[in-house]
Order: structure tokens, then sequence, then C-alpha cells
């Protein structure tokens, strides 16, 4: 089985093919980072522009690159949601259109379920049932995964997610966009434990991280709103370190109480290295972590999840909508 996974939920216009399982034959993304950093974070029309304009070349590419025709191709995984409805749209429209002409099955495929599924492209990865982490720009949540089909969340954010609070942090500094990857290169200068930040929500397993904002304001308006370039790596250390400790005291917590010895964490910010740092310190777990390059959106972790699904059956009709909120 050759299956093609589409994704286009955000910001990333990529595509991948397997081979039968988990052999990767071509992994294409094209990223709109340069797109939107004059804005300081995505523009969901220019999104969803740009994802028109790439998802026909990349589509040629990756062919190219696995070196097969498009009639090879047995099925199709595509990104259904949760995100930007206008890019999602995009890339399930392409779907809906390869599918009908090749005459093959499609499965519309859950974002954050196929960022769990990254961590089997690796050859080490966990047994059924473990517990998942899922942490990016917009989501953060915590999952007990008994297989593909059966993914319950324990946890999840009430507000803003874990990078959104560190895009929003990096901003509020005049640091630049993406501000995740700006404040874990900074930080890495800097003392992490110079600045109390607040870890919000201690005795519950949901997240809150729209106090930090709030806190990193409260504290430029005591510095009368400047920031010595030379406090900056402190700074931002405390900021990403108050993040990093709420992921992983909530995700070992959750890991005790549903009695799970095997940890995946996945998702844009599982590439934070404080981030892996730590989880790589958690003794009598055993915590799996993409390859860096499947930690942001790929196509390869659609396919995956597609390939498991399109081979017990699955299929999806022409009819098949775009969610922005997965229910």
């Amino acid at each position: 089985m050759i299956t093609l996974g589409i994704e286009t939920s955000c910001d990333e216009t990529a595509m991948a093919i397997l081979g039968e399982g988990k052999c990767v034959l071509s992994h294409v993304v094209a990223s709109q980072v340069e797109v939107h950093r004059p804005y300081g974070g995505v523009v969901p029309e220019i999104a969803s522009r740009k994802h028109i304009e790439m998802i026909g070349p990349i589509f040629i590419q990756c062919l190219n690159e696995a070196g097969i025709a498009a009639e090879e191709i047995s099925g199709i995984a595509v990104t259904r949601g949760p995100g930007l409805v206008g890019a999602l749209l995009v890339g399930l429209s392409f779907a809906k259109a390869l599918a009908f002409a090749l005459g093959i099955p499609f499965v519309g495929v859950n974002h954050l379920h196929a960022h769990i599924a990254s961590v089997f492209l690796s050859d080490d990865h966990p047994q059924f049932p473990f517990l998942a982490l899922v942490v990016s720009g917009g989501h953060t949540a915590l999952y007990i995964v008994r297989n593909f089909e059966q993914m319950e969340i324990v946890g999840q954010t009430r507000d803003d997610a874990a990078g959104e609070a560190l895009d929003k942090g990096a901003k509020i500094l005049g640091l630049g966009y993406p501000g995740g990857i700006i404040i874990d290169k900074l930080a890495k200068g800097g003392n992490p434990d110079a600045y109390a930040f607040p870890r919000a929500m201690k005795d519950s397993l949901d997240f809150s991280f729209s106090g930090l904002k709030t806190a990193i304001v409260e504290l430029l308006r005591k510095k009368g709103g400047d920031v010595l370039p030379s406090e900056l790596p402190d700074l931002v250390a405390s900021y990403q370190e108050a993040v990093v400790d709420v992921l992983v005291d909530k995700t070992v917590r959750a890991a005790e109480l549903y009695q799970m010895s095997e940890i995946v964490i996945c998702g844009g910010v599982a590439a934070n290295s404080r981030l892996r740092e730590k989880f790589s310190a958690v003794k009598d777990k055993k915590v799996f972590l993409p390859p860096l390059e499947l930690c942001t959106d790929n196509g390869a972790m659609v396919a995956f999840l597609g390939f498991c699904l399109l081979s017990q059956g699955a299929s999806h009709p022409f009819e098949l909508n775009a969610l922005s909120r997965w229910p």
C-alpha cells in the first residue's frame, strides 16, 4: 500500500508518501514563516492563498522524490481538523479531487491524533495504551491513547496553548516571530531561576498559560517598559521555564494517576530544547519524542495515521467537511 499524506491545517503546506507501513518515500514541507513574519503571526487568509499556490507543485515534488506515478498511490490521508478552515479546505479539496480522479479511498484525520502517531515513524515507539502530551502553538492536551481510534482527553488548556504563550511572550518583548524558537535559543544563555513566573492550576490536569502573559506585561510595567539586552536571557529563560515546568509536572502526574509507564511528547513545542531536556530526565517512565523534523506539522504523520485507518477499511465520502474544532 502506498499512502499520500496531506497537511494544510495552518501555515505549512506539507505532503509525504509512505510505502507499506512507515517507509517514508518522500517528505516535503513548505513553510510560510517568512510570509507571516511582518504580521507577527499567522494571517488565515494569506495562509489559505499560499496553500493554493503551493499544493500542486509540492504534490509533483513528492511524486518525483518518491519515484512513483500518481496512479501508484493506493489511498490518501488528509488533515480534516482542527485548524484554520480556509487552509484545511485547500488540502481537503485537493485530496477529494485526487481520490476521485484515481478512484481510490481517502480519509480525513484528526491533526492532533496525527501528531501522536508521528512517534511511530521511529523504530523505538510505545506500546498501547500510553499517555500523550500534544503541545503546539494552538493546542495543549493530555490524552490516554488506547489505539489510533480510541484517544481520550484527560487534560487540556483553558486559554492559551503553550506555544501561543511562548510566541506572545516574545512579541511583548519585541523579539520577533516565530517567538518560541527565538526564546528557545536566547534562553540557553540565561538563568531559569532569575525571575519568578506563575505556575497556574497546580491541582488540575488542565492548563492555563494566559497568566504568564499578564505577568510579563506587569514585570515590564514595573521596569518602566524597558529591558536591557543583558537582562533578556535570564528573563526569557525564566519565562520558558514556567511553561516547561507546568508541562512536565502535569504530564508526569497524569501518567501516575492513570498508571501509564510510557509517555509520548509531540507537536511543535516538542522541538523545544529545554522541554526535551527536562523530559529526558524523568525517572520511572519511558518517554518518546519524535525526531525534530516530525515535531512540526508534516505530511508523514498524516500519511501514517491514514495508512493505519485505511488498512482497517476506513474511508470517507466526498461530502466530508473541514472542522475548525474537533468534537
